[in-house]
């Protein structure tokens, strides 16, 4: 059995978070050590550590999080412009949180993708 990660708590509303979005499948806030002008976590709730352990059950919530992240872009102005999903798995892949959550990052051209 998983952890119960900072995230969780953050989803049942037991610490403060700026939530922009909430769902029966999904939560979307706002990173506290924001990279960009426009840096929001979208997590699935039921807690998933890493993607190495999504299974075909998840499905639902994996895609609820990229059409949730589509949603809050447009919302926050970003859209047009564009914006970059990231996902990071395990250690070397720079996860921190051993929760699966999906980075929304935009406000500002954001350059290359990874430093050579």
């Amino acid at each position: 059995m998983a952890e119960e990660t900072l995230f969780s708590k953050i989803i049942r509303r037991e610490i403060p978070a700026d939530i922009l979005y909430q769902d029966e499948l999904v939560t979307a806030f706002r990173d506290i050590s924001p990279q960009a002008p426009t840096h929001i976590l979208v997590v699935p709730n039921i807690l998933i550590p890493t993607v190495n352990d999504t299974v075909a059950g998840h499905e639902a919530a994996l895609g609820r999080m990229i059409t949730v992240a589509a949603k809050v872009a447009k919302q926050e102005g970003i859209a047009e412009d564009g914006y970059r999903l990231i996902m990071n798995c395990n250690q070397h892949g720079g996860q921190e949180v051993y929760h699966i959550h999906l980075h929304l990052v935009g406000g500002r051209a954001l350059g290359p993708m990874l430093a050579k």
